[in-house]
């Protein structure tokens, strides 16, 4: 009999088992399915040749993710600092593009970036360019890193403010120059906020398709553009899309696994 307790958990737990727990079912059964429905490795055999893909996937995912952070930290950091009501304007304006929808922002990329677009306008007003900037891998990186900023400072912003400042005070007392207060201080402290804001901006980066079919045109696929040529393109095969669609999520687990792996006793360590 089902604990009273528990009850206002039903409506969560049944959405959770409909719509993730089913679905990863479905993958895991079609991406070793043939059409006629035996079982096969052949799926996971074929995504070998996609191996350069995942390679340039990962590679972009990553170097969007440390753009983000190399942006995103000190801003978190100049926003926490700020006066209490100059903390929710900073924010505001920081979510502020966020209202608009995803596909209006990157069309707007689009118009800025094209050949006879905004910047490159500008450009030639000044006697440079013009510079080809649409559908380059750069375009893809610029399209990741201002859609999913917002969502590398939002956790460091929500740890940083928590910080005590009394912290930062009594290690300048103590001699400390900001080199020592950063990496001894701050970034341990701030590390929850780190690992957090790294897997918020890396997961949708990795598995993304929009941005890099409008970015970085038809030259620059990545595994996102792969699955959905699988489910919706003209090669229509919802099996291999599936074994690349588990392989990639494989793929997440380890690496979000690796980056989860600062355990505490390693956060407790670089105070040391």
């Amino acid at each position: 009999m089902l604990n009273s307790k528990r009850y206002p958990a039903l409506p969560y737990v049944i959405w959770s088992i409909v719509f993730v727990v089913v679905p990863l079912i479905l993958i895991v059964i079609f991406a070793f399915t043939t059409k006629d429905g035996g079982f096969t490795f052949d799926n996971i055999s074929k995504i070998g040749k996609y191996s350069k893909i995942f390679v340039k996937t990962i590679n972009l995912a990553l170097t969007a993710t440390l753009i983000c952070f190399l942006l995103g930290y000190p801003l978190a950091f100049i926003i926490s600092k700020a006066k209490e009501i100059n903390q929710r304007n900073l924010i505001m304006l920081l979510m502020l593009p966020m209202w608009m929808n995803f596909l209006l922002r990157t069309y707007g990329w689009m118009t800025l970036l094209e050949n006879e677009g905004i910047i490159n306008k500008l450009f030639s007003f000044i006697g440079i360019g013009p510079f080809h900037m649409i559908n380059t891998q750069g375009a893809v990186v610029l399209g990741m890193v201002y859609n999913y900023l917002p969502f590398m400072v939002l956790p460091l912003y929500s740890i940083m403010v928590k910080i005590d400042k009394s912290i930062f005070e009594a290690a300048q007392d103590l001699g400390a120059n900001w080199v020592h207060t950063l990496f001894k201080i701050l970034l341990p402290l701030s590390m929850p906020g780190i690992i957090s804001g790294i897997t918020m901006v890396f997961v949708p980066s990795i598995s993304t398709f929009i941005i890099s079919k409008m970015l970085g045109g038809g030259s620059n696929m990545l595994i996102g553009d792969l699955i959905e040529s699988q489910f919706l393109g003209g090669t229509y095969n919802p099996y291999l899309g599936s074994a690349i669609s588990l392989v990639l999520m494989i793929v997440m687990l380890v690496i979000m696994g690796v980056i989860n792996s600062l355990d505490d006793d390693e956060m407790e360590g670089m105070l040391i």
